[in-house]
């Protein structure tokens, strides 16, 4: 990261700003969902979520397409997310939306991967997310969208569906855990030959 990087329009161009807004509504979020959470209350949850997830959208496609890629946009920009979506699964435990392990599960593979990747950068590797990875990204979104909202007459079906997508995610999350792993390995082993 250099000067640049830490420029005041670096700093606040607009893709940065829409990964702020996404960051301040995760404790919005976690009042909002905090028991007893009441139906009014878990649905407003649900429009936020909904928003930040097109801010998510969003600022990567401006980043992109007017060239706003920075070193900061590359750090929040993923841990936006990853605290967005830990926020809400925890916030759901104690609705009886989710259980504990599962979020347990989901959790660990990000700490794992995030951990891997420090190892990784510390060699001079860079691990960029893998088409698998952001499937799971999208898979649990999806996740969310049907766990969040109230909707009494339909609860239920909501739920369900929601649990799939976030099984669905698990299994990629892992997958793609595994990818990360072969891919550090491989790369170290070729460099250590490289070396010989």
């Amino acid at each position: 990261m250099n000067r640049s990087d830490l420029s005041r329009q670096s700093l606040t161009n607009l893709p940065n700003i829409l990964t702020y807004i996404r960051m301040a509504t995760i404790p919005v979020i976690v009042v909002l969902l905090t028991p007893p959470a009441s139906m009014n209350s878990s649905n407003l949850a649900f429009l936020l979520y909904v928003l930040a997830s097109i801010t998510d959208y969003l600022d990567g496609i401006l980043a992109r397409r007017r060239n706003l890629v920075t070193s900061v946009g590359k750090l929040l920009d993923p841990l936006a997310d990853k605290l967005l979506t830990s926020a809400v699964l925890i916030m759901l435990i104690p609705l009886g939306k989710v259980q504990a392990w599962l979020v347990f599960l989901i959790i660990g593979r990000e700490l794992i991967i995030t951990g891997l990747r420090s190892i990784a950068a510390g060699h001079g590797l860079i691990l960029n997310a893998s088409r698998m990875g952001k499937n799971k990204m999208v898979s649990q979104t999806i996740a969310l969208i049907f766990l969040l909202p109230s909707v009494p007459r339909i609860d239920w079906m909501l739920d369900y569906a929601g649990l799939f997508f976030l099984w669905v995610s698990v299994v990629l999350g892992y997958w793609s855990a595994m990818d990360y792993f072969s891919h550090f390995y491989r790369e170290a082993k070729r460099r250590s030959q490289s070396k010989e």
